[in-house]
């Protein structure tokens, strides 16, 4: 595989995840419009932010261990679909969680490809 493509598949699945944290923690901010007392503000603020902090967590994971890390995005992408399931929904579904499969499939394709590639 040439360098320009070896270097594009490494570094998709990375800023796609750090891509789909941010647009999830985009979505904290809505607790700013709520009138809430800056303790509670606080506690929701961070509560709105465990989305993107898993997401997080798991790019941790998988850059160090891409096929791990490949296989937890593609769980957290079926645990939204499992738990906001609902069949009008594909829309959300797509958004939120096409990211985390896609990303998931990346990170297992380019421990596929490097590992090929090791054993010729």
């Amino acid at each position: 595989m040439q360098n320009t493509n070896r270097s594009a598949l490494y570094w998709a699945p990375r800023m796609l995840g750090i891509a789909a944290a941010i647009f999830l923690a985009t979505f904290a901010f809505d607790v700013f419009g709520e009138g809430l007392a800056f303790g509670d503000l606080v506690v929701a603020f961070v509560i709105h932010l465990i989305p993107s902090i898993s997401i997080l967590a798991v790019l941790a994971v998988a850059w160090r261990w891409e096929r791990v890390g490949g296989m937890l995005f593609i769980v957290l992408g079926f645990f939204y679909v499992a738990m906001f399931w609902d069949p009008g929904r594909w829309m959300a579904y797509l958004i939120i969680a096409g990211p985390l499969f896609v990303t998931g499939g990346l990170f297992m394709l380019n421990h596929w490809i490097m590992r090929t590639e090791g054993a010729e």
